[in-house]
């Protein structure tokens, strides 16, 4: 049990580092032209930090594991792209059909950004974990 624990808490660093580096530093500016009319000027930091957790838990479960058990980094990069596009679309497809005036061009990108931090956060943890000989 303490493998799978601290494979979560490797993961869940590699997903937040990335998606830290997105929203605080590269698409910061983006979320603020295109949505700011709904953003709070402070975010829910409790509810941040369930998703993150939540999420991780999905990636490792539908992901992670299967690619470890697979012996497979081509297993964790697709998976997990495809992981990302779905639960990323769900998000963006739900507020564009249903918030006034949700950005069609933030769905596109979020929805590819989705994809990208959730295949490279499976790649890499699947490449951290293989080299440690987790779940072995």
């Amino acid at each position: 049990m303490g493998e799978y624990i601290k494979a979560y808490l490797i993961t869940l660093v590699i997903f937040f580092g990335i998606d830290l580096v997105w929203l605080g530093v590269i698409a910061k500016d983006m979320y603020r032209d295109k949505i700011g009319f709904i953003m709070k000027e402070n975010f829910n930091m409790s509810a941040a930090i369930i998703f993150y957790m939540v999420f991780i838990i999905g990636l490792m479960f539908f992901v992670i594991n299967r690619a470890v058990v697979l012996g497979s980094w081509q297993y964790a990069l697709w998976a997990g792209m495809f992981f990302g596009l779905v639960t990323y679309a769900t998000y963006d497809m739900t507020n564009l059909a249903t918030l006034k005036d949700w950005p069609l061009s933030l769905t596109v990108i979020d929805i590819i950004w989705g994809s990208l931090l959730n295949g490279a956060t499976a790649l890499i943890s699947y490449l951290i974990l293989s080299s440690l000989n987790y779940f072995q």
